[in-house]
């Protein structure tokens, strides 16, 4: 038997058929993920392996670096083919580690391939997928259809100019690709080097002279409509942690007006200017009935020296270990005394705070829209077996799994999509073990429609993307 079979992380005979009656055949809605949407507007072709498995995948090189890989290797200058074999020889030293998992799963469903890669398979693998690459059916456009993705969410800065979406949209790909309102660089006062251009080039795009916040907030108002124009129904925020320290208006005037005169804002103040704007875009989503998601809990950029040589999602980040509940819950709390909290995804990504955000979400609910306030599928370093059963098992008993938005890749590469039959194959095995246990009733009438539902429907419903 194949390591790749068709029962595979399917361990109970009730698994088995969860999976291959109710999730198997879903299709897929990929509502957060950072794929450039310029390879989908020109159909992007990978001329090898390396381009589209190897070109900027951080966890690889994580993992490579671990196995004493040089740097060359990885990130620098070697030609494409000597990273690949740094790869496939780092590969049988990833066992246990989720890669080990991903990269057959990858290669059997891109390329057919069944083959362990290793050094010694390396070159067949290689000439193998190569040729499968030159074939329509791997091009940008062709994976999406290969994997019946309805819709894509890509990740989009406010100041992007989106022409590569509106490329997309009126080009016939069956696929609806959204962009994602990103607004993360309009809170970096503290970085007045950073913002400061940022804030000029915001200024230009939005044809808004830019001289006080109102301006400011006018301004980003405009993108967030532009962005609404042409599909996106969803924000999305890399945070830390929340942000609750309110200021009034008149004190983040002021902060915005030393950090344009060049003036860093101190920690505190770059807080208060942070939940000025968090409250601003919450308002913002809300009046249009987006769905906000933030993901909480990364510690970026670790290595100054290496964030200094490369830049960030070079692989130098990891989990953070920040107060969250009291900030989130207050933040949360403000919007919602408003009545301006957003249909809101909260991603955690330090596991000792999923049972925090489980029973978080359940403050918020409106008993008019199911599931207003998500918790979100185990995100970056907890998007693996055990931190998903992790997840699912907090949400299941603090608030309804049934509710369950599911799966999204969260990745810059084409070869992701095999994430949601991981995730589908983790779910089944959770529900099939509890049926066998007799823990839950063996009804597919009563479990078949709710994995369904959490493989595509609950998020096809919740989400207001136009997706037929």
């Amino acid at each position: 038997m194949s390591f790749i079979h068709e029962d595979f992380l399917l361990s109970t005979k009730t698994s088995r058929r969860l999976y291959h009656t109710f999730a198997e055949g879903q299709p897929i809605l990929d509502y957060h993920c950072h794929l450039p949407p310029q390879d989908v507007a020109r159909n992007r072709r990978f001329q090898n392996l390396f381009e589209i498995w190897l070109e900027g995948d951080h966890y690889k090189w994580r993992a490579m670096r671990a196995n004493g890989v040089a740097e060359r290797l990885c990130t620098g200058d070697a030609p494409v083919y000597d990273k690949f074999l740094a790869w496939a020889r780092t590969v049988p030293a990833t066992l246990r580690n989720p890669l080990y998992h991903w990269t057959h799963l990858e290669l059997k469903r891109y390329f057919g391939i069944d083959e362990l890669l290793d050094e010694k398979s390396a070159p067949r693998i290689w000439e193998q997928a190569n040729a499968e690459l030159a074939k329509p059916e791997l091009t940008a456009h062709g994976i999406l259809d290969k994997f019946q993705v309805k819709a894509v969410c890509t990740t989009d800065d406010p100041t992007d100019d989106l022409a590569a979406h509106q490329a997309i949209a009126g080009s016939g790909l069956a696929t609806r690709v959204f962009p994602t309102f990103r607004p993360d660089k309009a809170m970096t006062v503290h970085a007045p080097a950073l913002f400061n251009p940022w804030v000029e080039k915001l200024a230009e795009v939005s044809n808004t002279e830019i001289q006080h916040l109102p301006d400011f907030v006018d301004a980003l108002r405009k993108r967030h409509d532009f962005f609404h124009s042409l599909g996106g129904r969803l924000s999305d925020h890399g945070l830390n942690h929340a942000f609750s320290d309110f200021p009034t208006e008149h004190e983040a005037s002021r902060i915005f007006g030393r950090a344009r005169g060049g003036h860093a804002a101190t920690h505190q103040e770059h807080c208060q200017f942070a939940a000025y704007m968090m409250l601003i875009f919450g308002r913002l989503d809300a009046e249009k009935g987006w769905t906000k998601q933030m993901h909480l809990g990364a510690r970026r950029n670790n290595n100054t020296r290496r964030f200094k040589e490369m830049g960030a999602d070079t692989g130098w980040d990891s989990i953070g270990d920040w107060l969250q509940a009291d900030a989130l819950g207050a933040y949360l709390d403000r919007l919602d005394s408003e009545n301006s909290l957003p249909k809101t995804i909260l991603y955690n990504l330090n596991p000792a705070d999923n049972y925090a955000l489980a029973t978080m979400i359940g403050n918020f609910q409106d008993g008019i829209t199911a599931g207003k306030v998500q918790f979100g599928s185990g995100w970056w370093f907890l998007d693996q077996k055990e931190a998903m059963q992790w997840q699912m098992n907090a949400l299941s008993n603090c608030g309804l799994i049934s509710q369950f938005l599911g799966m999204l890749t969260d990745s810059r590469s084409f070869m992701s999509y095999p994430r949601h039959e991981y995730f589908r194959r983790v779910l089944c095995d959770l529900f099939g073990k509890d049926v066998e246990n007799g823990e839950l009733p063996d009804s597919d009438e009563l479990v078949g429609p709710m994995i369904r539902d959490i493989c595509y429907g609950n998020a096809h419903r919740f989400l207001g993307l136009d997706v037929k």
